[in-house]
């Protein structure tokens, strides 16, 4: 071999070994964490705006000088609404990509399919809008040490969803239409039902559907207008629920009045057109809260456009801003020393609310908020606490 071929395979050598560090020291001078978001699929909508609000977070605590003396660095996965993507996603996420913590996902029957990966793998996951009380706990009631939420949980949203509909509409004979292959769809229902016999209302139909499979509704819809049911609750997801209310004013359904959770989405208008009108969403958080003027300014700053879907991406938002103060408050990338972090959250003021979690990893005493579907748009009707 000549002297110049073994010079040269010596400097190769010494440039990857180089390379190699160099690629260590910028891995090492980043803190990771994953974002889980439905970029693709039905609720896209939701996941796209929920990875730039994520993104807008990082970039403003980033310019802060970051968390731990180190920039945050996201790494986004799309679980394209389905739950074993999602599996996938966190794996991967915490074993190749080695990241301390995950935000997301936006929906129940995803974190309680991730629930069992991220507890194995000891790496804490705060859900966004994931209502289902199973998100935090297992099969058995005991809390699951690594899973949380930002959102406040389903028999509470339920609860607020019969006070609304009895207490404040005086409607004492619902119908429910529901999703029977949705966790959330499941919870919402079976906690509103409880609550509403409680305020002394009657459920005179109690019919289901499948997302994803079903998109007409006309036979439920002609037996609740045959059973002279005054409120039709929607515990579901955004295009189903669109599609619902535009079927249900075609069928002459003119005076029920729709009430449903936080599946509301303002790309509803899109599918649902005038039908939207007068109802009803219980929610987290309203657009014209002045607290998330800063919020919305500097979204659309960054991404030259409204945040429409205004729930996610305030909760995505400031998830990534609780998960930092927890590794703040840890002073350590140690994911078991950030979950205890998260667990021990006291009084700690976001943008959205003040955050106290729970014995069960869940925000203690949210006020729920009403929103009035007015004007083309989702808008600030009242505060909601039983």
């Amino acid at each position: 071999m000549s002297v110049l071929k073994r010079n040269g395979i010596v400097l190769i050598l010494v440039l990857l070994v180089v390379g190699f560090n160099v690629a260590g020291v910028f891995a090492a001078d980043t803190i990771k964490i994953g974002y889980l978001a439905a970029l693709t699929g039905d609720w896209a909508a939701y996941g796209q705006t929920e990875e730039k609000s994520a993104l807008l977070a990082v970039d403003e605590i980033n310019a802060q000088g970051g968390v731990l003396g180190k920039q945050i660095e996201l790494v986004v996965y799309d679980f394209r609404t389905r739950a074993e993507d999602a599996v996938n996603a966190v794996r991967r996420m915490i074993e190749e990509d080695k990241v301390i913590a995950i935000v997301g996902a936006n929906g129940s029957g995803i974190n309680i399919a991730t629930a069992p990966i991220v507890n194995r793998l000891k790496v804490p996951q705060l859900g966004t809008v994931s209502t289902n009380p199973n998100v935090t706990v297992d099969p058995n009631g005991n809390v699951y040490p690594y899973s949380f939420r930002i959102c406040f949980t389903d028999p509470y949203q339920g609860k607020l969803i019969a006070y609304f509909a009895a207490q404040e509409l005086n409607k004492m004979n619902a119908a429910i239409l529901y999703d029977i292959g949705s966790d959330y769809s499941h919870g919402l229902r079976e906690f509103f039902i409880d609550s509403y016999k409680e305020y002394g209302g009657n459920i005179v139909a109690d019919l289901a559907f499948r997302a994803g499979t079903d998109v007409d509704f006309r036979a439920q819809l002609t037996e609740i207008r045959d059973k002279k049911a005054e409120v039709l609750i929607l515990p579901n997801m955004g295009k189903e629920m669109a599609l619902i209310m535009k079927q249900a004013r075609e069928l002459g359904m003119d005076d029920i009045v729709f009430v449903g959770g936080d599946g509301y989405a303002e790309f509803m208008w899109e599918i649902a057109g005038e039908a939207m009108e007068n109802s009803y969403w219980i929610n987290h958080v309203a657009p014209e809260d002045p607290a998330m003027a800063p919020f919305f300014a500097a979204y659309k700053e960054k991404w030259n456009d409204e945040c429409k879907e205004f729930v996610n991406g305030i909760l995505a938002y400031d998830g990534i801003y609780l998960m930092v103060d927890a590794i703040r408050r840890a002073g350590s990338e140690d994911p078991t020393a950030i979950a205890n972090a998260l667990a021990a959250t006291e009084g700690l003021q976001l943008h959205h609310a003040v955050i106290t979690m729970d014995e069960f990893h869940n925000p203690k005493d949210k006020d729920g908020i009403v929103l009035i579907a007015k004007d083309g748009r989702g808008q600030f009707y009242k505060k909601l606490k039983p």
